[in-house]
């Protein structure tokens, strides 16, 4: 899992065995290794009609309506905008890159495009 942030503005980028996990299970996790504690950023499918977020301690949690999940999972649907306060939310599938990328992109989603 991914996640960006800009200012008021985080979008997290889920790969394919990430969105069967959270259809599975209904979390999915990272964890970032600081010197003296761990970040932690997760997304958790919960009963509701609208994606929000919050920060607790050192945990990012974005949570993300069920009907949003089974849409990633079932459908070309490529991701799901919302809002907390002033921060805006992302969440969305890991596509391909086209470029020349170093990371690992066995996971992700095919590019539909033939460009990044």
């Amino acid at each position: 899992m991914k996640i960006r942030i800009k200012d008021n503005s985080i979008r997290f980028r889920l790969t394919q065995s990430e969105v069967s996990e959270l259809n599975e299970k209904g979390i999915v996790s990272s964890v970032t290794q600081f010197v003296d504690r761990p970040f932690i950023y997760m997304i958790e499918r919960v009963n509701d009609d609208v994606l929000s977020a919050a920060f607790i301690e050192n945990r990012m949690v974005m949570r993300i309506p069920e009907a949003m999940v089974n849409a990633l999972v079932s459908t070309d649907t490529v991701g799901f905008e919302g809002q907390t306060g002033l921060v805006k939310l992302l969440v969305e599938k890991d596509f391909v890159c086209i470029d020349n990328t170093m990371e690992d992109q066995s996971d992700n989603y095919p590019n539909p495009n033939l460009t990044c």
